[in-house]
């Protein structure tokens, strides 16, 4: 934990213009101390590899630090606590990342330490099928207790945000400003339950200007603290998309819910799976095979012994012939059930969308 001198010439340090976090972090690794950094002569930061004089043009002490004691008075005034990227509070995931930030603030009741974290992201003008679909998963998720991410913007984001906290999950939502405001106003009202259920967490200072460019700054952070990307729906062109895409520079799992070829919500989605961006995801259980979570918990969800009940005849036999292998082929399962090859296909996406069965490469099923 960084003591308050040491937080002070970090913040600083964050407001440097033109250096980032990258470089922040090469500085730091070399000469030790935030503080250090600006003791330390600009001749021999020079010689830090990476390190040019345009960055450290504005390594500015007694500017940066009149401006790092204002944010101090509003971190202390408002109880907000900080995570360090050496801390061991800092998210694990987001450690590895080059350009995760040096030091973000946080409000609520947040651990993410041993958790499951993901994060769902998509369209503001989310679809009613979207935010079914959004409920249904966090719904079926539930049973291994994941850590839900997203933006706490409209749409996709705050059904997310809802869902988790209507299953008694923790949500955290990620902000593109300070801690000072809540964008978008209307809510509001939902901060308290999410302190209660999860919190907020930001880079931003509370005298940042609003700004457009601030929203793909923290998508880097939503994608960088979770294990896997979730694209609900998403235009062509969309913050979602620039969200999925730095999850795959960070070689992280992405997922994308597919939509018909007509749907414009849907495009974004249906490129990222078509470009092979992105896994195909129907089902909670596509996340929790890829993800390798332990299944104990979760086969115990409601949904299981609901659904038995509502197979058909031909469902039924499908589904009890692939519990009885490890595998098989479609051609095979129709020669063995002795269902034409057409109406086979049929009936495993409907067990897949119920969540009974899962496609494997090679036109192969699998019982789940």
């Amino acid at each position: 934990m960084l003591s308050n001198r040491e937080l002070r010439y970090t913040l600083a340090l964050q407001r440097v213009p033109n250096l980032g976090d990258t470089s922040a972090k090469k500085l730091l690794q070399a000469v030790g101390s935030a503080e250090g950094i600006f003791k330390e002569k600009k001749s021999n930061l020079l010689k830090i590899d990476g390190i040019g004089a345009l960055k450290l043009r504005e390594l500015n002490e007694l500017t940066l630090l009149d401006e790092a004691d204002e944010e101090l008075l509003f971190i202390e005034q408002n109880e907000i606590t900080f995570s360090y990227f050496k801390d061991k509070n800092y998210p694990d995931r987001l450690k590895h990342c080059l350009d995760g930030p040096i030091l973000y603030f946080h409000t609520g009741n947040i651990d993410l330490q041993n958790k499951k974290i993901i994060s769902i992201v998509g369209t503001r003008n989310v679809t009613s099928y979207g935010r079914s679909f959004c409920e249904k998963l966090i719904e079926e998720l539930a049973p291994v207790n994941p850590v839900i991410v997203s933006g706490f913007a409209y749409g996709v984001d705050i059904t997310a945000h809802k869902a988790a906290m209507d299953n008694g999950l923790q949500t955290i939502a990620c902000l593109a400003h300070g801690l000072n405001l809540i964008y978008p106003k209307s809510h509001k009202k939902y901060v308290a339950k999410m302190e209660e259920h999860g919190g907020f967490i930001t880079e931003f200072w509370s005298s940042d200007p609003f700004d457009r460019t601030n929203f793909l700054r923290r998508n880097r952070i939503i994608a960088g603290m979770s294990e896997a990307t979730i694209v609900i729906e998403s235009a062509e062109k969309g913050g979602s998309l620039v969200t999925a895409d730095i999850a795959n520079s960070y070689n992280r799992e992405v997922f994308a819910v597919p939509g018909r070829a007509s749907d414009t919500q849907s495009r974004g989605c249906n490129d990222l799976i078509k470009l092979q961006q992105a896994r195909i995801l129907t089902h909670a259980a596509d996340i929790v095979f890829m993800l390798g979570w332990k299944l104990k918990d979760y086969e115990k969800a409601p949904i299981q012994t609901q659904l038995f009940t509502e197979l058909s005849e031909e469902e039924q036999k499908i589904f009890e012939y692939l519990k009885t292998k490890d595998k098989e082929l479609l051609d095979t399962i129709a020669l063995e059930c002795f269902i034409p090859t057409y109406k086979v296909a049929t009936i495993l996406l409907s067990l897949e969308l119920k969540g009974l069965v899962r496609p494997l490469p090679g036109k192969l099923f699998q019982c789940i």
